[in-house]
C-alpha cells in the first residue's frame, strides 16, 4: 500500500431512493446531471452495482457495517410493519452498538468523521455520534424529511434555517463548512442526502423549466403510468400498483438537477480549498427508484420493477468511484459489487489494515479501481422477507455470474433470470434450467441457514382479496 498518497480524504455520498437509470451518464434522456456525469468520465462508473436490500435501511446499516442485512437482522426499513399472505418477519429495529461502524474505524485510523443527512437506523442512542461520527448534521430517526424540504424541517439535529431554504442546498451548505474549516486533518464525510426520496418537492422555477422540457419531448401527450394489479399487502389492499413506464415528472427532475447542483458546489470547494486531488469520492444509492407506487415519480425501465421489489428494479444502484491517482478516467467496471463491499474498500484507501471480524460480508474494491477485472466472489445475496410499500412480495434472492435466482415465499416458486442476455428480468429460465435453478437455490437456503436469516410465516387471518 506504500505507493498510495498517505491518507487521502473520503467523501461517501448516498442518495436516498435513486434509480439505476437517473443520471445522464446511466441513460436519462430527461433527468440533467452534468456534474455527476462528470465525476464518472473522471473515475470508475459501475455498471452492475447492488444496494444490499430493495429498501434504505438495511442498505444503510451494511455500507455501515461491511455485513449483509441478513447477518444484522436490520432486513425491512425501520419502522416498516405490513402483512398479507404471509405475516411479516421480526427485525432488529436499530444499528447495534456492538458493530464497529466504518466511521469509528477510520476515526481509530486518525480520520475526522462528519455525518451529515439522513441516518434512519435507529433512535437517539443510536444516533451517528455513538458510530464513530464527531459530527452529526441531521441524522435522525427519521427516513425521510417528515415536514417536507423547505425550512421549518423540524430535524432535532439540524439548526433550522430561513423559511423556505430548501434541504439538500442546506445540507451542502454544511458539507462545505466542515471541508472549509478542516485543519488539514484526513477526513471522512458521510454525506447522505434526504433526496430524492418522498415527499417529491423542488425549487418552482426548476420544476417549470422541466415541465417546459417535458412538453417539448412531447412527455405530457404519452401515458407515463399504467395501473397493474391490486398490491399483496393487507394496508393497501384497496390500491393498485402504479407503473410509471417514462422518466417525465419534471418535480422529480428538478430534485435530481437541484442534488447535482450541490454535489458540483461541493466538488468547487474540494477544489478551492485545494483538497480535489487528495479527496476519494463515493456516489451510489440505497435502494432503487421509486417506480410503482407512492406517485411513481421515475422510471427504472429497462430494470424491472423499483423501491421494494426483489428484481433488478430495486436493487441495481449507480455506483461512481473517482479515487485520484488511482482510478483510471473513463472506466466501466461490469463487476457486481455490492454494499457490504464498501467498508473493506475505504479501510484500503485509508491504508488501513482490513477487519475481516467485522466486514464479513464485504470484498474490498480496491484491485478493481486499480484496473483489475475481476474479484474473487462467487455469488452475492440478498434477502428481504417483507412486504414493501411498493407492491412487491417476501423473498430471497442470489447471483451467480450472469445468473439471478428469486425465491418468492409466499408461494416458494423460483424464478432465474440471465442478466447478460435478458437485463429485464423478463425470460424466466428455472424451468428451462432446473439444475440450475435447483443448484443456486441450495446455495441460497445455505447461506441463509448460515447467517440465520428469519423467514415470514403464514398469516393464519389471511382472506385472499386479489
Amino acid at each position: 500500500m506504500s505507493h498510495f498518497a498517505p491518507k487521502p480524504n473520503i467523501i461517501f455520498i448516498l442518495i436516498d431512493d435513486m434509480g439505476w437509470t437517473d443520471l445522464g451518464c446511466y441513460g436519462s434522456s430527461f433527468y440533467e446531471t452534468p456534474h455527476l456525469d462528470t465525476l464518472a468520465a473522471e473515475g470508475v462508473r459501475f455498471t452492475e452495482a447492488y444496494a444490499a436490500c430493495p429498501v434504505c435501511s438495511p442498505t444503510r446499516a451494511s455500507i455501515m457495517t461491511g455485513k449483509y442485512p441478513a447477518t444484522l437482522g436490520v432486513t425491512n426499513w425501520i419502522g416498516g410493519k405490513a402483512r398479507g399472505k404471509l405475516i411479516d418477519s421480526p427485525y432488529v429495529d436499530h444499528l447495534s452498538l456492538e458493530e464497529k461502524s466504518v466511521a469509528a474505524a477510520l476515526k481509530e485510523g486518525g480520520y475526522r468523521t462528519w455525518h451529515v443527512g439522513k441516518w434512519h437506523l435507529g433512535g437517539r442512542e443510536h444516533y451517528p455520534d455513538n458510530h464513530g461520527f464527531d459530527v452529526n448534521v441531521g441524522g435522525c430517526h427519521w427516513g425521510a424529511p417528515k415536514k417536507g424540504y423547505f425550512s421549518p424541517y423540524g430535524i432535532d439535529t439540524l439548526e433550522e434555517g430561513p423559511e423556505g431554504e430548501y434541504l439538500t442546498d442546506r445540507l451542502t451548505d454544511e458539507a462545505i463548512r466542515l471541508i472549509r474549516q478542516n485543519d488539514g486533518s484526513p477526513f471522512f464525510l458521510n454525506l447522505w442526502h434526504y433526496a430524492v426520496h418522498t415527499p417529491i418537492q423542488a425549487h418552482p422555477e426548476l420544476t417549470e423549466r422541466f415541465a417546459a422540457k417535458a412538453r417539448a419531448q412531447g412527455l405530457d401527450e404519452v401515458e407515463t403510468i399504467v395501473q397493474g394489479e391490486l398490491f399483496p399487502c393487507e394496508h393497501k389492499k384497496h390500491l393498485h400498483v402504479q407503473r410509471r413506464v417514462v422518466q417525465s415528472d419534471p418535480v422529480y427532475a428538478a430534485m435530481v438537477h437541484n442534488l447535482d447542483a450541490n454535489i458540483g458546489r461541493l466538488i468547487e470547494a474540494l477544489k478551492e480549498t485545494g483538497q480535489y486531488e487528495h479527496t476519494a469520492i463515493f456516489f451510489t444509492s440505497d435502494n432503487g427508484g421509486l417506480a410503482t407506487a407512492e406517485g411513481s415519480p421515475t422510471s427504472n425501465r429497462p430494470l424491472h420493477e423499483g423501491k421494494g421489489w426483489m428484481y433488478e428494479g430495486g436493487v441495481r444502484e449507480p455506483f461512481i468511484v473517482r479515487w485520484p491517482g488511482v482510478t483510471k478516467p473513463g472506466t466501466v467496471c461490469d463487476v457486481p459489487v455490492t454494499s457490504p463491499d464498501v467498508y473493506p474498500t475505504l479501510l484500503g484507501i485509508a491504508g488501513l489494515a482490513p477487519l475481516p471480524e467485522q466486514h464479513t460480508d464485504g470484498s474490498s474494491l480496491v484491485p478493481l479501481l486499480q484496473g483489475e477485472d475481476a474479484l474473487e466472489r462467487e455469488a452475492i445475496y440478498w434477502h428481504y422477507p417483507h412486504y414493501g410499500n411498493q407492491g412487491g412480495t417476501p423473498g430471497s434472492s442470489i447471483r451467480i455470474g450472469d445468473y439471478k435466482l428469486i425465491e418468492f415465499f409466499e408461494d416458494g416458486r423460483l424464478e432465474l433470470y440471465d442478466l447478460k442476455n435478458d437485463i429485464s428480468e423478463t425470460r424466466d429460465l428455472s424451468s428451462q434450467l432446473p439444475e440450475l435453478a435447483q443448484r443456486m437455490q441450495a446455495k441460497l437456503a445455505q447461506w441463509r441457514e448460515r447467517v440465520e436469516a428469519r423467514i415470514p410465516q403464514p398469516n393464519p387471518d389471511f382472506v385472499p382479496w386479489r
